[in-house]
C-alpha cells in the first residue's frame, strides 16, 4: 500500500516543507529586520552628535579671541552665525530637501552665565546647570538632550559643548543645539529602505525555497510513479531526479527493482518453457519409439517429416522466447533514429514474396508518403513482419492481405488486414497475451503464441500501442500505433 498514497499525502508534505521554510524565512527576516529598524534612529542620532561636536568645538576655536575682548555679541562671530541663520541652502540629501540652517549656538562665560545666544535668549541667564556648560566647565565631555517645549515632544534638541581656552586660559563654554526632528525624514528613508530590502529580500527567499521544495517533492512523486509502475508490472525508466541523495535512492530502487524482475522473469519462463516444450518433445519421442519398429517406408518418412516439424517448433519457440526476453528487459529504446516509414513497410513486404506465393496470396501496399517515425528501424521491421505474419496465417488461399499506413489524430497507424474467419470473440482480449495462440485454419497448427505479444512490446518501447480487433464485412485487422 505504501506504493499508492493518496495525492493529498504528497500535497501536505509540500505544504508542509513550504510552510517551514517560509516560517523560518520569516522569522529570521522579522529578527534581521527589526534589528534594522531599531538602530536605524539611533544611528542617525549618533551621526549627529559627531556633527555637533565637531562644529562645537571648530566655532569655539573661531569665538575664542572675541570672548576675551568682550565683543563677541557685536563682533564678526555674531554676524557670521546670524549670516548663517538666513541662508537657504537648498541642499537635497538623499532625496530629502533641507531648505534651513538648524544649528543653534550660545556662548557661556567661565561660571556658566550667559553670554551670547543666536536664539535671543538675554544675556546674563545661568546656564550653568545644563549639562553641556556643567560638565564641559569640568573638563568633561558636555552633551544634553532636552525639549525645547515641554509640551512638543517633536521638539526634542541635542546639545553638545565644547571649552573655549585661549593660550591655556578657560574661558567659558561654547555649544551648537539641533533639533532632532530634522533628523526624522533620513531616518524614515533609510526604515522605508531598509524594510523594503528585507521585504525583497524575503520574497526572493521564499522564491528559492519554493523552487528547492517543488523540485525535491517533484523527485519524490516521480520515485513514487515509478516504484507504483513497477509494482503494477509496467515497463517503465528510472526517473531523473538530478545528483546527490535522490539520485542514489533512484539508482537503488532500479537495481532492487532489475534483481526481483530478473528472478521473477526467470522463474516465469522456465515454467512457461518447460510446458511448451512438453508437447513437442513427446511428438518426438512417440514417434522415434515408432520408427524402431518396422513399418512401410511412407509412414517411416511421414513420422521422420514429424519429428523435424517438431524439433522446428521448437526452435522457433525458443528463438521467439529469446528475442521476447531480451525485449522485455529493456526500459528504452537503443540507436533510435527518424525513419522513412514507407521504405521500412516495403523492405518488410518484400521478404514475404515467397510467403504469398506459396498461399497464392496477393498483397495490398497503402502506404501514405511522407510519414517518419522515431525507433529503431531493426525492431520496427520485426514488428510489421509479425503483423504480416500473423495475417497469412489465417488469410483463405487465394485471398488479399492490404497493410496501410497513415495519420490519425496525430499518431501514426499501420494496420494489416485479412479476409479470414476474424478472432472469437473469446480471444480478442487475449491474442497479444504471451503463449496464447489459436490454430491456423490451412494447417490447424498453433502459432508460439509469441508473435503478437512482441508487437506489443515494441508498441510499448516506443511509447504506442497495439491491438486487433474483427471487422464487420469480415476478417480481422491488427494494428500499431506510434508517435509522430
Amino acid at each position: 500500500r505504501w506504493l499508492q498514497p493518496h495525492d493529498a499525502h504528497a500535497m501536505k508534505l509540500s505544504l508542509r516543507m513550504v510552510l517551514g521554510f517560509f516560517l523560518i524565512v520569516a522569522l529570521a527576516a522579522y529578527l534581521l529586520l527589526n534589528t534594522f529598524l531599531q538602530e536605524v534612529k539611533p544611528g542617525v542620532k549618533q551621526g549627529l552628535e559627531v556633527a555637533l561636536v565637531d562644529s562645537a568645538n571648530l566655532l569655539a576655536e573661531v569665538a575664542a579671541p572675541e570672548l576675551k575682548a568682550g565683543t563677541l555679541a557685536e563682533g564678526r562671530f555674531a554676524r557670521a552665525v546670524a549670516a548663517y541663520e538666513a541662508r537657504a541652502p537648498h541642499a537635497r540629501i538623499f532625496g530629502v530637501e533641507k531648505a534651513r540652517a538648524e544649528f543653534r549656538v550660545y556662548v557661556t562665560d567661565a561660571q556658566g552665565i550667559l553670554v551670547w545666544d543666536s536664539a535671543g535668549t538675554a544675556p546674563g541667564t545661568d546656564f550653568s546647570r545644563w549639562n553641556d556648560v556643567y560638565l564641559t566647565l569640568r573638563g568633561g565631555y558636555g552633551a544634553r538632550a532636552s525639549l525645547a517645549d515641554p509640551g512638543d515632544p517633536a521638539s526634542h534638541t541635542m546639545y553638545v559643548g565644547a571649552p573655549i581656552r585661549l593660550e591655556g586660559q578657560l574661558l567659558g563654554v561654547l555649544t551648537v543645539a539641533s533639533p532632532t526632528a530634522s533628523l526624522t525624514p533620513f531616518a524614515e528613508r533609510s526604515q522605508r529602505r531598509v524594510l523594503n530590502a528585507g521585504l525583497v529580500l524575503l520574497g526572493a527567499c521564499l522564491l528559492i525555497g519554493g523552487g528547492l521544495t517543488w523540485g525535491l517533492v517533484k523527485a519524490i512523486r516521480d520515485m513514487r510513479a515509478y516504484a507504483r509502475a513497477v509494482a503494477e508490472g509496467h515497463r517503465t525508466q528510472i526517473p531523473d531526479v538530478g545528483g546527490g541523495e535522490l539520485s542514489e535512492l533512484a539508482g537503488a530502487l532500479e537495481s532492487m527493482r532489475a534483481r526481483l524482475e530478473d528472478r521473477a522473469y526467470v522463474e516465469r519462463y522456465v515454467a512457461t518453457l518447460t510446458h511448451e516444450m512438453k508437447s513437442p518433445l513427446a511428438a518426438i519421442r512417440g514417434a522415434a519409439e515408432l520408427l524402431e519398429e518396422e513399418m512401410p517406408e511412407p509412414d517411416r518418412q511421414r513420422f521422420v517429416a514429424n519429428i523435424r516439424a517438431q524439433e522446428q517448433r521448437l526452435r522457433e519457440l525458443l528463438d521467439r522466447m529469446l528475442d521476447q526476453a531480451a525485449l522485455e528487459q529493456r526500459t528504452g529504446l537503443q540507436d533510435a533514429t527518424d525513419l522513412e516509414l514507407e521504405g521500412l513497410v516495403r523492405r518488410v513486404a518484400g521478404t514475404k514474396e515467397v510467403a504469398l506465393a506459396w498461399r497464392s496470396l496477393r498483397l495490398r501496399l497503402d502506404p501514405e508518403p511522407g510519414l517518419r517515425v522515431h525507433g529503431e528501424g531493426f525492431l520496427l521491421e520485426q514488428a510489421l513482419s509479425n503483423l504480416l505474419d500473423n495475417a497469412l496465417a489465417f488469410a483463405p488461399e487465394g485471398s488479399e492481405v492490404t497493410l496501410t499506413t497513415g495519420r490519425v489524430e496525430g499518431w501514426i497507424r499501420v494496420a494489416v488486414r485479412d479476409a479470414g474467419p476474424g478472432v472469437p470473440d473469446y480471444a480478442v482480449d487475449r491474442v497479444f497475451e504471451a503463449f496464447y495462440s489459436l490454430p491456423s485454419p490451412a494447417t490447424g497448427r498453433k502459432g508460439t503464441g509469441l508473435g503478437l505479444r512482441f508487437v506489443r512490446e515494441v508498441a510499448e518501447l516506443h511509447r504506442g500501442t497495439a491491438g486487433l480487433r474483427n471487422l464487420p464485412e469480415g476478417g480481422a485487422e491488427a494494428w500499431l500505433r506510434l508517435p509522430a
